[in-house]
């Protein structure tokens, strides 16, 4: 069977979707899942393709013993659309952004990701912590690990239905 693709999507790719790649990547590490999920994270604009995750985005990670240093800002792709089973957006404008740009077929994989955390109603968004504070990277890194695991709920069940 071919692995579970799940995409995580920002404005830059530079500080919250390589955060979501790391924290998804560390938490299939510990399932011994990395040979039935691959993560990928992009961006909607090019403003740092090529570039690492922002500093404080690596320190904050760092921390909690995730390391994104490997980690190269990309701009989403059509053909990402056809490739992952999860394209998953960091806040709203992103996937507005995203949802103009994809074919009609694979609408059904757009979500927030902040979706997969219902325990977090009031919070639909993982917000942007760029020109925030150091606390706005701990917050991001918070909201991001409860998102994770509900995704990991979702992904659990594609496996137990594909026979893992």
């Amino acid at each position: 069977m071919a692995k579970i693709k799940v995409l995580m999507v920002c404005m830059g790719n530079i500080c919250r979707s390589p955060t979501a790649q790391g924290v998804l990547e560390s938490k299939l590490l510990q399932r011994n899942w990395q040979q039935y999920v691959f993560v990928d994270s992009a961006g909607t604009h090019a403003y740092h393709v090529g570039s690492p995750p922002d500093k404080r985005s690596q320190q904050a990670a760092l921390r909690r013993g995730i390391d994104l240093s490997e980690q190269r800002a990309r701009l989403v792709q059509e053909l990402d659309f056809a490739e992952f089973d999860y394209v998953l957006a960091m806040d709203m404008h992103n996937l507005q952004y995203l949802q103009r740009m994809t074919p009609l077929v694979y609408k059904q994989k757009l979500k927030l990701l902040l979706s997969f955390a219902p325990q977090l109603p009031a919070l639909a968004e993982v917000p942007d912590p760029y020109y925030g504070g150091e606390n706005g990277f701990e917050r991001v890194l918070d909201l991001i690990d409860e998102a994770t695991e509900g995704l990991l709920v979702d992904i659990e069940q594609r496996l137990a239905l594909a026979g893992h």
